[in-house]
């Protein structure tokens, strides 16, 4: 609405995340290359936005937690942060070295995707992901496939974790890059050295412009005795008197707001971590307990539930496995049963045909036995007829033997 102040636009936001954690969080937008923060106590209008139609905001954390574990309470803070991060390290806004730019995107993977199955997550399943800075995967003469297979070896490692509890490991491993959480600006310094300013929730860092990982001296909050702001030039007063007085310009007004802005957030931050937490913030946190035991309760039920499940399916699967066994067991019993029966009709056939050929052979036994009589017979016949034939032969030789005798006599 025409008449809403930033506090207004930034509070319906909120609510329509479910935010409470709102002191991380602002509106950005971009005029003229450089970024700006929605004010809470001006007109939305009465910024210089864009003048073109819609008007373009940008919801994102303005302030970073010292530590995300101990200060995010709600699921959706950490969740904005998660994204936030690692959108940052993908852009390479935060350099991550390559060994943990894999770790930190297996523990993104498991939070998109839940636990590792083998039989889901197949090869090329993260073939359309962007998980790794272009840098990494520029370094190493390698395939996507094989950076697929690095990471999901790591994905592997990370069963049982929820979707809140990987994100927050993200979180936990990026919060020690040297890059996490620091906005830079182009500085000089009162010779015109060019020089980087990096503001984040400790303090005040001042960097080469070719390095941005290691600052060439730091003013932590607790150490700062004040900032002040005058025009362009910006003087930082340690605690220490000891300590010589930084000071530094910037080329542009809307940049030295913006580090006013940030310093003066910042150490709010600082001090309010330092303090002991405001009835709200307990009140958050009561609640994100509640809310975390509930869903370790929900957590360890559904696990419960698996695994009973799964002891159920390997029961079913142990059935029907032994279920399958009875069957080809019945089926080879049956098949032996059949060439029985076709072994007792063969052996039944072969006994009809063994007693017929017995039968046969008896038949023949006694015909060859009544054969053998008959020869018998005949050879008995034939013996006697030989014995008369002798007889007649030894009868006619005593007959011729007796006329011999008689011729003789006659003749003497």
């Amino acid at each position: 609405q025409v008449k809403w102040k930033g506090k207004d636009l930034f509070d319906l936001v909120c609510r329509t995340l479910g935010l409470r954690e709102t002191w991380f969080f602002g509106l950005q937008y971009t005029i003229k290359d450089t970024v700006a923060w929605l004010k809470m106590d001006k007109k939305v209008l009465d910024h210089d936005v864009p003048t073109e139609e819609p008007v373009t905001f940008h919801f994102l954390a303005k302030f970073y937690p010292e530590n995300a574990e101990e200060e995010l309470v709600q699921e959706i803070t950490q969740h904005l942060f998660f994204l936030q991060v690692k959108k940052q390290i993908l852009d390479e806004k935060i350099y991550c070295p390559p060994e943990a730019s894999v770790l930190l995107a297996s523990y993104a993977v498991q939070a998109k995707y839940g636990d590792y199955d083998p039989n889901v997550h197949k090869r090329g399943f993260l073939a359309q992901e962007e998980l790794l800075p272009k840098r990494v995967i520029n370094l190493y003469q390698m395939t996507p496939e094989m950076w697929e297979e690095r990471i999901t070896a790591w994905y592997a490692e990370h069963r049982g974790r929820a979707r809140d509890e990987a994100e927050m490991e993200y979180l936990k491993i990026a919060q020690d890059l040297e890059m996490y959480g620091v906005n830079y600006f182009a500085i000089r310094n009162k010779k015109g050295t060019e020089l980087l300013l990096g503001v984040d929730a400790l303090g005040l860092h001042i960097y080469d412009p070719d390095n941005r990982l290691t600052p060439k001296i730091s003013f932590p909050w607790n150490e700062i005795r004040n900032i002040s702001y005058s025009d362009k030039e910006f003087t930082i007063k340690p605690l220490d008197k000891k300590i010589d007085v930084f000071k530094f310009n910037s080329s542009k007004l809307r940049v030295n707001k913006l580090i006013l802005q940030l310093c003066i957030g910042n150490h709010d931050l600082f001090m309010r971590r330092r303090k002991a937490d405001s009835l709200e913030v307990q009140q958050m946190k009561a609640q994100a307990r509640e809310e975390k035991a509930r869903k370790q309760m929900e957590r360890q039920r559904l696990a419960r539930e698996k695994q009973m499940r799964e002891e159920a399916e390997r029961t079913r699967d142990e059935l029907e496995r032994r279920l399958m066994q009875l069957k080809e067991e019945a089926t080879m019993a049956n098949e032996a049963l059949m060439r029985s029966e076709e072994t007792a009709d063969l052996l039944a056939e072969k006994a009809q045909i063994t007693e017929e050929e017995a039968k046969l052979l008896a038949q023949k036994a006694a015909e060859a036995e009544q054969e053998m009589q008959r020869i018998k017979a005949t050879a008995i016949r034939t013996e006697e007829e030989k014995r008369l034939m002798e007889q007649k032969v030894l009868e006619a030789e005593m007959l011729a033997l007796k006329m011999a005798e008689e011729s003789e006599r006659r003749s003497e």
